[in-house]
């Protein structure tokens, strides 16, 4: 059954988020970060297998679409890499609120390429994130 309630996907996906980065610090208590990526993404295929055997997807054949989903991909894994280096290396109570602040990235990405807006409540969003980050550094 497909919900369509947008807010219980997001604290579903904010709640594997959590369990992510928790299972993230225990990979790499035991395994170096490469490895874990290399079985990181095994378990992605292995979801992505699910959602092909238990739902009918329509394939979609827009070529920006589909070059844009590999970006997905690349730039997730990178991401999922570098973050596991920083976890293996620092406490995850650091890292993880650190990388968290990626929102803001896309805001501001969002903001200048795709002209969309940002509220004051927004901006001033963005702020408190930038000062939670030298906060979290200093």
């Amino acid at each position: 059954m497909i919900l369509q309630n947008w807010l219980v996907y997001t604290l579903l996906s904010l709640f594997l988020y959590g369990i992510w980065g928790f299972f993230s610090k225990l990979a790499t208590n035991y395994i170096e970060p490469k490895s874990a990526l290399v079985y990181d993404i095994i378990g992605s295929i292995a979801v992505a297998l699910i959602l092909i055997a238990t739902t009918k997807i329509q394939w979609q054949s827009d070529i920006r679409g589909i070059f844009y989903a590999i970006l997905i991909g690349i730039a997730g894994a990178s991401a999922t890499l570098f973050f596991l280096i920083a976890v293996s290396k620092s406490s995850v109570a650091i890292v993880l609120p650190l990388t968290s602040l990626y929102p803001g990235v896309t805001v501001v990405l969002a903001f200048l390429i795709l002209q969309e807006p940002i509220s004051l409540r927004q901006g001033f969003g963005i702020c408190l994130a930038i000062a939670s980050l030298i906060l979290l550094c200093a």
